[in-house]
């Protein structure tokens, strides 16, 4: 897949893939659910249809990420997955191209109709699918009327997409937020189309867990919020080799932490894995994070943790 980084990047994307027809989509596409899928399914089944590619545009940061970073009274929704975890399943998807489209100043003051002449127009888009409810551009003005207008007038035929439900309701970022926060791991596979999981870069911490008999492996977290906290049953894969485990997602308030961290410990393990990547899924919340009054009640607790979360897995 070929990622377009940017309006800036147009004029060298036709370049190198000149007169490269294409049918597209936008959206943030956070966890890429079965809603999300059957919309790429739409995309790609338009794409083969005309000798054509698949093209994805998406936002980084969400619109709502980056206003909240401007009034800080409010806060922004917490992340399914990084951008780079977002970038790996379009590609696994069997996407052509994304266009990452930065959320800053100059696109939330973008009028609609420039976005239309100065990205849309630069492309030789022959499908455009998207929502019948989709805004965009400044004071989100533009919406789907203008755009199938835009279309008939450019060669590009916009469609509505497909909604999905399930239990009667629209499949959607924010109701697999609303699980995840609820530990409803289930109800979030079945809208995700597979586990919830969270791949990270295992870095170096403080190494306190060693000092008390319970290692554990810190992993790299995006500064974007995740929908998860407390203690959890945990199975990881590491290099392709599956391992049972705790996790604890939350700023240590027994050590006095200020900064959210996540950090595993792996039963049984003892490998140094600095500087590898892990994969987490979440099964079941042991407990939510709580201060204790000294090191050693918090390892008693750990090993409670450990000793459930046991029963749990094996």
């Amino acid at each position: 897949m070929y990622l377009i980084r940017g309006i800036g990047n147009i004029e060298t994307f036709n370049r190198k893939f000149p007169n490269q027809s294409m049918s597209g989509t936008i959206g943030n596409f956070d966890g890429l659910h079965l809603g999300h899928q059957a919309i790429l399914n739409q995309v790609k089944d338009k794409a083969r249809e005309s000798s054509s590619a698949s093209l994805v545009f998406f936002t980084e940061p969400h619109a709502s990420e980056y206003f909240a970073a401007k009034d800080k009274k409010s806060s922004a929704p917490p992340r399914i997955c990084p951008w780079r975890e977002k970038v790996k399943l379009l590609k696994n998807f069997g996407i052509d191209f994304a266009f990452f489209l930065q959320f800053n100043k100059s696109l939330k003051t973008m009028t609609p109709q420039s976005f239309l002449d100065d990205v849309l127009a630069q492309l030789n888009l022959k499908h455009l699918i998207i929502g019948d409810d989709f805004r965009f551009g400044a004071e989100r003005a533009g919406d789907f009327q203008l755009l199938k207008d835009w279309g008939k007038s450019n060669g590009t035929e916009v469609i509505a997409n497909k909604t999905v439900s399930r239990d009667g309701l629209r499949i959607s970022s924010t109701r697999i937020r609303e699980a995840l926060l609820r530990s409803k791991f289930e109800l979030a596979a079945q809208l995700l189309g597979r586990p919830y999981t969270f791949s990270g870069k295992v870095v170096h911490g403080k190494q306190l867990g060693r000092t008390i008999g319970v290692p554990t492996a810190n992993l790299w977290i995006p500064k974007q919020r995740l929908p998860i906290a407390g203690v959890y049953a945990v199975k990881c894969s590491l290099a392709g080799e599956s391992l049972n485990g705790i996790a604890n997602m939350g700023i240590r308030p027994t050590l006095d932490g200020s900064k959210p961290v996540l950090e595993i410990h792996i039963f049984n393990f003892s490998e140094s894995i600095y500087g590898q990547r892990l994969t987490v899924e979440f099964k079941n919340k042991l407990r939510d994070e709580k201060k204790f009054d000294n090191i050693d009640l918090l390892k008693e607790q750990i090993l409670q943790d450990i000793s459930q979360a046991k029963e749990i897995l094996e």
